[in-house]
């Protein structure tokens, strides 16, 4: 791999960075030229402008909402991977534990956490029931992820291990989870957006009972009173707190993985 790049690959480069602005500014100009054009009035869409003015000057409330969003949403990120992980390993070591609970991981998932979260709400108190519906959407991928990589050792590397008589925890911290570290860092990819789907699902729920605090019932509490620009101030909130957190994990994908696999070396060249 050459240490300096080519005029062509700074070129894509600066395109890749370059191009997205440029349909953002698009697409902004064309929305505030069609709001001005046909005089549509704020309480149907708001114009750019007014919705950049309305996130400066609620962002004392919306800062705050943004905050209890954003907590919930990486505790319930930090629950998932931990005990995605774990019961993964578990699964690993003992066939009769997967064989048990698999099945119920299985139903979690595939169960619409939108129809989970107001049961949840009439026996939790509203922030731990947003939690455990950010940790229930999270969870899932960590698990079958980290459960695919642990089960995708080489085989010949195995039966090397067990020549040289290695224990099953030499095997597994010396082998299998270094092996699997991609699966894992997959997962922890799709679980990180999928915990704020999560709570902001949950936080709809619990707007449309009259209770909440993050940036979702603020969306909710917005419609009920037509103040659209506040709508769209708090969705441009969660659009840009999802992508943080997105290009946030991809970051420590390319550090864990730079100096060994495949996907991260072909990023560089």
């Amino acid at each position: 791999m050459s240490s300096t790049s080519s005029p062509r690959e700074r070129r894509d480069r600066a395109l890749r960075v370059l191009l997205p602005v440029v349909v953002l500014a698009l697409g902004l100009a064309v929305w505030e030229a069609v709001v001005r054009a046909w005089h549509i009035p704020p309480y149907v869409l708001p114009d750019p402008v007014l919705v950049w003015r309305t996130l400066i000057s609620d962002w004392g409330l919306l800062g705050q909402s943004l905050l209890v969003t954003l907590t919930t949403t990486v505790k319930g990120f930090l629950l998932a991977a931990a005990g995605g992980v774990g019961l993964a390993v578990l699964f690993n070591q003992s066939r009769v534990v997967e064989y048990s609970l698999y099945p119920y991981a299985v139903i979690l998932q595939v169960t619409p956490v939108i129809a989970i979260a107001p049961l949840l709400l009439v026996y939790l108190q509203q922030p731990t029931a947003v939690l455990v519906c950010a940790w229930i959407v999270a969870f899932f991928p960590v698990l079958a992820n980290t459960t695919l990589g642990l089960n995708s050792v080489d085989r010949n590397l195995a039966d090397l291990f067990a020549l040289y008589g290695a224990s099953r925890l030499d095997v597994l911290w010396n082998l299998k989870l270094p092996s699997a570290l991609p699966y894992i860092l997959a997962g922890l990819r799709i679980a990180g957006g999928l915990s704020l789907v999560g709570a902001v699902a949950a936080e709809i729920a619990a707007g449309s009972a009259g209770a909440g605090s993050g940036l979702a019932f603020r969306i909710t509490e917005s419609g009920y009173r037509l103040n659209i620009p506040r709508m769209f101030a708090a969705l441009i909130l969660l659009s840009v707190t999802g992508i943080v957190i997105f290009y946030a994990l991809a970051l420590l994908n390319y550090l864990a993985l730079r100096r060994w696999h495949e996907s991260a070396l072909q990023g560089e060249r």
